[in-house]
């Protein structure tokens, strides 16, 4: 096990170019789909990490409550161990949990909310509020639905309205706020990986975008009604709500809708710098996971044999 099992606590680092070439160079439904894994996975990896670093570093000091057997002296010669580690592991694990949950609770009770304020309405595929306040969002769910406020409605012109309800539709058909659900609470639970909650929250939009371009048949349409969008919108409820003007830098977007298409590749060739960078990340994800995973087999089996019957 030895230094492995630190590997997953620092693997998040070389995330960082991946994300920026990724947005930059690869389609936003390749891009979105490839970080939201690999920031999934580098999560749970330095999570288990912690866990490991946890047990490891207690199981040989006093008066802890875990069985006599795991700070034998043969054990303790089996399993490299760092107090210093194990102690340190002890409230870092507990911030990620605290942190983690906080977050998954705050989503949930904002999509409380969210239904919340559709009730008493028709139970169609659109809804519409009575409200002066410019917002639109995509609430997934069992039937998933787009919300707009007829305040957003009213500033928009109708092939605007159309090109704002096939965006959220792209949102839902595509369950983007399971990406972005992911990518929030795998930065919660390791800071490193920010830049990838960044990038897949672009990236989504962005492939919502380039649908919301091929379902009313006019990128400028989608321009605009994203520029309009933008400057009269507050943003969404909630990091993990989809909604057209919910991403950052909107003029980017906007630039991107004046350019052709992108590609619809789905994996870049492996010799060049985009498709080295993705088959990069993949590497790295499987890394993390086999070292998390050795470590903590490895573990396993030495404290089960160590565990008095």
């Amino acid at each position: 096990m030895g230094v492995f099992v630190f590997l997953p606590l620092v693997l998040p680092l070389t995330a960082w170019p991946v994300a920026r070439l990724a947005e930059q160079r690869l389609h936003p439904r390749t891009a979105t789909r490839l970080l939201a894994a690999v920031a999934g996975i580098l999560a749970l990896c330095s999570t288990l990490c912690l866990g490991l670093l946890m047990i490891v570093g207690t199981a040989q000091l006093p008066g802890n409550p875990l069985p006599d057997g795991w700070s034998d002296p043969e054990v303790r010669a089996a399993v490299p161990y760092d107090e210093v580690a194990g102690k340190a592991a002890i409230p870092a694990l507990l911030a990620v949990l605290v942190s983690c949950g906080s977050a998954a609770w705050r989503h949930v009770r904002v999509r409380r909310r969210a239904e919340a304020a559709l009730a008493g309405l028709p139970k169609r595929s659109v809804a519409v509020l009575p409200d002066a306040d410019p917002y639109a969002y995509a609430l997934h769910g069992r039937r998933g639905r787009v919300v707009a406020s007829a305040g957003m409605l009213a500033g928009l012109s109708p092939a605007e309205r159309r090109a704002l309800f096939a965006h959220e539709r792209a949102h839902l058909n595509a369950r983007h706020h399971r990406h972005l659900l992911a990518v929030h609470l795998a930065a919660r639970a390791n800071p490193f990986l920010r830049p990838l909650r960044t990038t897949v929250t672009y990236t989504a939009e962005r492939w919502a975008d380039e649908e919301a371009a091929a379902a009313v048949g006019s990128r400028r349409t989608v321009a605009r009604a994203i520029g309009k969008a933008a400057l009269m919108s507050r943003g969404p409820l909630a990091v993990t709500l989809p909604a057209l003007a919910a991403a950052g830098p909107v003029p980017r977007r906007v630039a991107a809708l004046l350019r052709p298409a992108p590609a619809g590749r789905a994996w870049p060739p492996v010799f060049t710098a985009v498709g080295m960078a993705a088959w990069g990340a993949a590497a790295g994800a499987t890394v993390s996971a086999l070292s998390s995973a050795n470590s903590a087999v490895t573990l396993f089996l030495i404290l089960h044999a160590a565990t008095p019957v």
